[in-house]
């Protein structure tokens, strides 16, 4: 799942580009922009699916069908020159809001510990948080995804699906899980001192001016 805009990767210029941006200007609803809107609709169902007993499998089935759904609508948006400005905002609001919406389903239902619920979800409140203060004192920031966030990234989205594969189909994976809870914590913690200290950074250059 792709971070972005706050953690906008580069895109390759299309034809037809925005001053040769990658991106299209506009707001017009195409299909890789429905996918993501669609995905979008699969968290309240997933989140009910996790709450109700007997229907993890169904959580677990519709969490990987939403994973497909972001390859699809990403490669259809690059393939046919279908990026636009909409599509940056829609997917990695589509892909945090299923992300945050596990993670607190699962820990509000006692099936991943609370303070790693509060961990993951602090660091995207962190980030978001100190973007839209910079954006405020009119210095904002624009950031490419940093390594440790995409990695950061990729363990919450394994762990939450080892998780869910386990309670839905009743079988126990205590080392595995043990291993990525550790991985997604210390990634968690990385990432938000990695961004942290860029912020800081520009902020200082900012202040300082040129």
């Amino acid at each position: 799942m792709v971070e972005a805009p706050l953690y906008s990767a580069e895109i390759d210029a299309l034809p037809g580009d925005q001053a040769g941006t990658g991106r299209r200007a506009g707001i017009a609803l195409n299909i890789p922009n429905l996918i993501t809107l669609g995905r979008i609709l699969l968290v309240p169902i997933v989140v009910w699916a996790i709450a109700t007993p007997g229907a993890m499998w169904i959580a677990f089935v519709l969490f990987l069908a939403a994973g497909v759904s972001d390859a699809i609508d990403g490669y259809l948006a690059k393939r046919f020159a279908m990026i636009t400005e909409l599509g940056a905002y829609l997917d990695p609001l589509a892909d945090k809001a299923l992300i945050v919406s596990i993670y607190l389903t699962l820990g509000v239902n006692g099936f991943i510990p609370l303070w790693l619920v509060i961990l993951v979800v602090s660091r995207d409140i962190m980030i978001v948080g100190a973007f839209m203060l910079s954006w405020l004192v009119g210095a904002p920031l624009k950031v490419k995804p940093l390594l440790v966030s995409k990695l950061n990234t990729v363990a919450q989205i394994v762990f939450a699906s080892v998780v869910l594969g386990s309670l839905g189909f009743n079988y126990e994976l205590p080392t595995l899980t043990l291993i990525l809870m550790g991985l997604v914590a210390v990634l968690t913690l990385l990432s938000v001192a990695a961004y942290v200290a860029e912020w800081v950074r520009h902020m200082n250059t900012t202040a300082t001016g040129p």
